[in-house]
């Protein structure tokens, strides 16, 4: 299976650290340049860039359009890739999980990832590598590991062609993509290492937080699609009552050492 690693140009220290972690797992990969913030507005109208819940910082349009170009390979190649941010830590039980997915079907987006928020998952999982696979209905947060497939592409790329969200939100909300969720959880980013009991191989600072703190104060359609999508998160829950639950996804520290 291919592996992408978003990386910007002058993140060498995080690209060094995943090409030591790759090498380690065995897992051949390839490099994609990331959208600086600088040159993300201009790729897309302002119009566009507005029409999320709320303004989204130049770091932000950057990811997100550094994931799509990733989900456009993907459906260009017609074949399943792991996508990975740089700031991303993976087990030592992912290679067995890629080569166990890339023989299952029924599948458009698989997240290896967990953030310490509850994710509303599936009550009959399946099996894949002595793994979990739960049905994803609802995740909270988080673009940092997850495998996609083509037809999941194709859905992502149009998706983020009609409206803009985070990177994160954008695959969230995508509910014709058939998502699960790795258990126990297979990566997490840098910066919640401590909080799972994990030392972080590198610094933790955030690229997108680094490069502007400030956020933009929403505009009065912007706060009414905040609302509206709060209220459509809540009916989650219900819609999907005696088949899935909200809960926390497990880790195992002993899978990262």
């Amino acid at each position: 299976m291919d592996v992408l690693v978003i990386n910007l140009a002058g993140s060498t220290e995080r690209m060094a650290f995943q090409s030591r972690q790759l090498a380690a797992l065995g897992l051949p990969f390839e490099r994609v340049e990331a959208v600086s913030a600088d040159a993300a507005s201009a790729l897309r109208s302002e119009n566009y860039w507005e029409s999320w819940e709320r303004p989204l910082r130049p770091a932000e349009r950057a990811c997100l359009l550094s994931h799509v170009a990733a989900w456009e390979t993907i459906a260009a190649r017609g074949r399943p890739a792991l996508v990975l941010e740089d700031d991303a830590v993976l087990s030592r039980r992912v290679p067995a999980l890629l080569a166990g997915l890339a023989n299952m079907g029924g599948l458009d987006h698989v997240s290896l990832e967990v953030r310490g928020r509850k994710k509303l998952l599936g009550l009959h999982p399946r099996e894949v590598a002595g793994l979990k696979l739960s049905r994803l209905y609802q995740d909270r947060t988080g673009a940092a590991a997850y495998v996609l497939w083509p037809a999941g592409a194709d859905k992502l790329v149009a998706r983020a062609g009609r409206k803009v969200a985070l990177a994160d939100a954008l695959i969230a909300t995508a509910y014709d993509l058939s998502s699960w969720q790795a258990e126990p959880a297979q990566a997490v980013q840098l910066d919640v290492c401590a909080w799972y009991g994990l030392t972080p191989p590198i610094e933790t600072r955030s690229t997108i937080d680094g490069v502007s703190a400030a956020r933009p104060a929403p505009a009065s359609a912007q706060r009414w699609r905040r609302i509206a999508m709060q209220l459509r998160l809540a009916l989650r829950g219900p819609t999907h009552l005696g088949r899935a639950r909200w809960r926390r996804v497990p880790l195992d520290p002993s899978d990262f050492r």
